[in-house]
């Protein structure tokens, strides 16, 4: 038919024949032509050539088959690990044999949309226990590929995300590996931010390695900032994640982290746990829970984790977006970026250093950072990927349609909302968009007076920059006010304004 279904098996039959087999929409069917088959699921039409199989590119692929040619169908029996989810959506613990089945079907399309979106339902509602979420980490590497570098120790950083303009990892990364270690870094594009990680480092070389291209890069450099989505590692997550994302829940987060580490080898991890109004954990008490977690499945799987709970009521640094936000990471190797960037990405580095054995991590981080060896590590990095080493922060291109959006009223800067600061880089198009993206003139506790610069909107787009312009008009981001206590009335309910929908953190 032409059609590329993202990765899944669909096949399209007729009513009458599919009636006849016991076929509806949605069911299991087994296509086999000489001795190749594939479990496919099956939409069933009503207005569609009689005796004819209408098969999608990716079963094309697997059966080797032609336009004209003959296949047999059946229906094919229900996955054991149906039965699996019923039993958790009924809340019963799943044993590890269990879980490792259903992973199993995850990866191998054996599952309806129908069915996944259940299973990630009943885990939300349900909740995993510690032995579970152990039992779901160690599927979804065993069900992906692995990478050995062959030296020990590997040393990562991760972050769970939900705070804008984080780019901590493109001067984490290089510092740690100006220190002699190795920090082979993958990293995921946006799922629901302005930019992820992969997309800031794309702007400076490519990211979209092979494994055997990684391992060059690492043995080259001790480190390296990959995409990894490219590399199919623990490719059940990638899968579960495209159903979290349009329900808006997220009960997979320790195993889907984890999962990606454990499968790169490392055992040397700092997480990253932003912290605060605006970002996806609320309270140090929050953080200090998941925090346990982490180290508690990092033993279990032989890798020793420490977590550090950031400050997340603010964007990190001023740029937000892709390009934006690669120009001030680079800068900020050059000893030109802002306070806050640096000091964070210096103590997650610290938080490694001390892992390695090193007394005052963060004064290192600092040392490595102010004597220009990390911005020569990152360059070197960026040569070993394909891309100019060379770069200056002006080279970098950004959005050539600006448009400036002012305080309404003189005072201090109180609160920034994470979310509605996201949700105007997106709607000027970032990510897709590498030049657009939001650049922050003022922060928490910046003086400011009425008509002053908040701060600037990027675009490529003239009709992307009036969208996100509007919604910059519609959304609270930026509280003003002269003194605590004045602007007590922080909303009404109901509202006579338009109420936009509730933006869902998803990153990985």
């Amino acid at each position: 038919m032409g059609i590329r279904a993202g990765g899944k098996p669909i096949i399209v039959m007729d009513n009458e024949y599919a009636s006849r087999l016991g076929i509806h929409s949605s069911d299991r069917v087994k296509i086999t032509r000489e001795k190749r088959h594939i479990i496919a699921i099956a939409n069933v039409a009503n207005d569609f050539p009689k005796k004819t199989l209408g098969i999608y590119e990716e079963v094309q692929e697997k059966l080797k088959v032609q336009a004209g040619e003959m296949v047999e169908v059946l229906p094919a029996e229900r996955p054991e690990s149906l039965g699996h989810i019923r039993e958790k959506i009924f809340g019963q613990r799943l044993r590890p044999e269990e879980i490792k089945k259903i992973i199993l079907d995850v990866v191998e399309r054996h599952l309806s949309d129908v069915e996944l979106a259940s299973f990630v339902t009943s885990l939300y509602i349900r909740g995993t226990s510690m032995d579970e979420v152990e039992a779901l980490t160690k599927a979804m590497v065993e069900t992906g590929k692995t990478l050995d570098f062959g030296k020990t120790p590997i040393l990562d950083k991760h972050s769970i995300g939900g705070v804008p303009g984080d780019k901590t990892t493109i001067l984490v990364v290089p510092i740690v590996a100006a220190a002699g270690y190795t920090i082979p870094k993958t990293s995921s594009r946006a799922i629901t931010s302005p930019a992820g990680t992969a997309d800031r480092v794309e702007v400076l070389c490519p990211v979209d390695l092979t494994g055997e291209e990684m391992k060059n890069v690492v043995a080259k450099t001790n480190a390296c900032l990959a995409w990894g989505g490219a590399l199919d590692l623990a490719p059940a997550d990638d899968l579960l994640i495209q159903v979290e994302y349009p329900l808006s829940i997220d009960p997979l987060l320790l195993p889907s982290i984890m999962s990606k580490k454990k499968a790169i080898g490392a055992n040397c991890i700092v997480v990253d746990i932003p912290t605060g109004r605006g970002a996806k954990i609320k309270t140090v008490g929050e953080a200090q829970d998941l925090a346990k977690d982490f180290i508690e499945i990092g033993e279990r799987l032989n890798m020793k984790v420490q977590c550090g709970v950031t400050f997340g009521e603010q964007p990190i640094g001023y740029a937000i977006g892709p390009a934006l936000e690669a120009r001030e990471a680079l800068m900020a190797l050059m000893g030109k970026g802002p306070v806050d960037l640096v000091n964070k990405a210096t103590s997650l580095a610290g938080l490694l250093f001390e892992m390695m054995g090193v007394k005052n991590g963060i004064q290192k981080a600092q040392k490595i950072l102010k004597s220009g060896k990390a911005e020569q590590k990152l360059r070197e990095i960026i040569a070993a990927q394909g891309g100019d080493p060379n770069i200056q922060p002006e080279d970098i291109k950004v959005g050539k349609e600006v448009a400036q959006v002012r305080a309404k009223e003189t005072g201090t800067i109180r609160w920034i909302n994470n979310r509605n600061v996201a949700q105007i880089a997106r709607a000027a198009g970032a990510p897709k968009t590498k030049g657009a993206g939001v650049l922050l003139h003022k922060k928490l506790g910046d003086k400011v007076k009425k008509g002053e610069v908040l701060f600037e909107i990027y675009s490529e787009s003239a009709q992307k920059l009036d969208s996100a312009f509007l919604l910059s008009q519609s959304l609270d981001s930026i509280g003003v006010t002269e003194n605590f206590g004045e602007k007590m009335l922080v909303d009404r309910i109901p509202t006579k304004e338009v109420v936009h929908e509730k933006h869902f953190i998803l990153e990985r």
